[in-house]
């Protein structure tokens, strides 16, 4: 397995930056964030929101280090020779949203984004795009079935027409107050997998399987590896820790992040040595990318790069 990491961490960095580092601290990986760019406007005003979580800024606000809309013959060539030239490779194209929990006219936004990087990604190599399947939080699991089958199975047939992979991250995108009561993004649990694999059966349409996902929903993490080992396209390093003395006063009914805390690997509540064990046992051959959403290396760019080696060096353990 090719460890790597989730370069939305690393927000202020080029992309050049970000395989440089990348290089230079022994990754041979990037998940590569490709959200649309924004307007100033759109983004000092979601900078200002009281309802985001630090750690989760840059998902909601998005990161452009590989922008597909603008991508031409010469900086489709640079991309491919920057890969070269630091020997690291981008693993996937990440665009995380909420494209069936949106407005229509979001939603064509999204579709239009999605088809732009499908017919972008093999031109630099990649074959694989990570994403959230998306939710509209006050609607049931069964609306949103009817839902995400209708947006997501014109999309699956174009990537599988162009060679190009769906992985679909397994959070739940409910955090606090803002995503309740569903959440924003159906791919949760495996009851749901089935479902939605039963209606979208392509075999280019999979998961990105994150298991500090399945910590706080207090769901099997190993399982799912066996059941659903062909259909895991990529994994997360990323750790979560359960707070049972918070329980006592929330149950698990309130908040998720009243109970739970996010960790970097090892920090948590995952047996990472049972986890790697079980993704041999299936022989999984994708990439693993480490992604920082813990709170006490926000901020600073040297705590940014002290997370990223401190996971590193702690999974290395159990890699080869």
């Amino acid at each position: 397995m090719k460890l790597g990491f989730v370069d939305t961490i690393l927000a202020d960095y080029s992309l050049e930056e970000v395989l440089k580092f990348a290089s230079e601290n022994g990754f041979a990986s990037v998940e590569v964030a490709c959200w649309p760019s924004r307007s100033a406007e759109e983004i000092a005003e979601i900078r200002g929101r009281s309802d985001i979580q630090p750690s989760l800024l840059n998902y909601i606000l998005g990161i452009t280090h590989i922008d597909v809309a603008a991508l031409d013959d010469a900086r489709i060539r640079e991309i491919c020779e920057l890969q070269d030239r630091h020997r690291v490779r981008i693993s996937s194209l990440a665009y995380y949203a909420n494209p069936i929990g949106d407005s229509p006219e979001r939603a064509s936004k999204h579709l239009a984004h999605y088809k732009r990087m499908i017919e972008m990604a093999p031109k630099i190599g990649v074959d694989l795009i990570t994403t959230f399947m998306g939710r509209d939080q006050n609607l049931t699991v069964e609306a949103n079935l009817g839902l995400a089958i209708e947006f997501w199975e014109p999309i699956v047939q174009t990537a599988e027409k162009h060679g190009v992979r769906i992985a679909i991250e397994n959070c739940p995108m409910y955090f606090n107050e803002a995503q309740w009561p569903g959440g924003q993004n159906l791919m949760t649990t495996p009851e749901i997998w089935r479902r939605v694999f039963e209606a979208i059966p392509n075999r280019n349409f999979g998961l990105c399987y994150d298991p500090s996902h399945m910590i706080f929903q207090g769901i099997d993490y190993l399982k799912p590896i066996y059941e659903f080992s062909d259909r895991i396209f990529h994994v997360h390093f990323k750790d979560a820790k359960i707070l049972r003395n918070k329980i006592d006063d929330c149950g698990t009914m309130g908040y998720p992040l009243q109970y739970t805390a996010l960790k970097i690997p090892g920090r948590g509540d995952v047996n990472w040595g049972s986890f790697v064990s079980a993704l041999d046992d299936v022989e999984y051959q994708g990439d693993g990318s480490i992604e920082v959403e813990d709170p006490a290396f926000d901020g600073a760019d040297h705590s940014i790069r002290a997370a990223l080696s401190l996971s590193k060096r702690y999974l290395s353990q159990y890699l080869i």
